[in-house]
């Protein structure tokens, strides 16, 4: 025989959802347990801040004593009623204003005023001047070799009266120097400067054209003017 069993009774018939019921509550509990957090307790401590009331400070009344009173305005001066004339004892001597204008009869002097002329010292060059500077011994000369001549006996003049520096040699210092002055409108030798590679060669430059002679002055216009002249000094050692 048989038995039947009861399907009222059954335990087992819903036995995979109470499984997975009772997974669910598990995780969930273990969840919850996993994510519980604890705070420490603080304790806090409060103090009590007594606040005094602020004393209001008495200000002693002082009694001034009494100011004296101003001193009364001073009296206003009143004009007197009568009006003493007193005549005057010193004369008094008129001054006589004379006319400035004069007539046709008078005859009026004037005093002759010179007006000097300024001459005005205009620096011509020596390749432009009408009448060049004329070196002593070019007086004979024709006019138009005037310059050749002059820069002929310049010439001259410098070899003659060169001589290299000792310290320039030794040194072997050598070049061109270059030498500008001016012939003044009196014929002397005047504003020398010069520009060379070495201070013995420039003061050797500076002798020889100090011991030029007195030059006949070049004209311009008939006028005695300042002519400059440059020239250059060639400093050259022998190998």
């Amino acid at each position: 025989m048989k038995i039947k069993k009861d399907p009222k009774v059954d335990l087992q018939k819903n036995s995979s959802l109470y499984f997975v019921i009772g997974l669910c509550l598990i995780l969930f509990i273990s969840w919850q347990a996993i994510e519980w957090k604890t705070y420490e307790k603080s304790v806090f401590d409060y103090e009590s801040l007594t606040v005094q009331e602020e004393e209001e400070e008495e200000i002693p009344i002082i009694n001034q004593p009494d100011l004296p009173p101003p001193p009364p305005p001073p009296p206003v001066a009143q004009a007197p009623t009568e009006i003493e004339i007193v005549e005057d004892e010193k004369e008094v001597e008129e001054t006589i204003i004379e006319s400035s204008e004069t007539t046709k009869d008078e005859i009026i002097e004037v005093e002759r005023v010179e007006i000097e002329e300024e001459v005005e010292e205009i620096d011509v060059p020596f390749a432009v001047i009408e009448d060049v500077p004329v070196y002593p011994g070019c007086e004979n000369v024709e006019k138009d070799q005037l310059r050749t001549c002059f820069q002929d006996k310049i010439n001259k003049h410098i070899l003659k009266n060169f001589r290299y520096p000792e310290i320039a040699q030794e040194m072997g210092i050598q070049g061109r120097v270059y030498v500008n002055f001016v012939i003044s409108k009196e014929g002397n030798i005047t504003n020398i400067k010069m520009r060379g590679p070495d201070k013995n060669l420039e003061k050797e430059a500076h002798r020889i054209i100090s011991l030029l002679p007195n030059i006949t002055p070049g004209k311009q216009r008939g006028k005695p003017v300042n002519v400059p002249f440059s020239i250059p000094i060639v400093f050259k050692l022998q190998d």
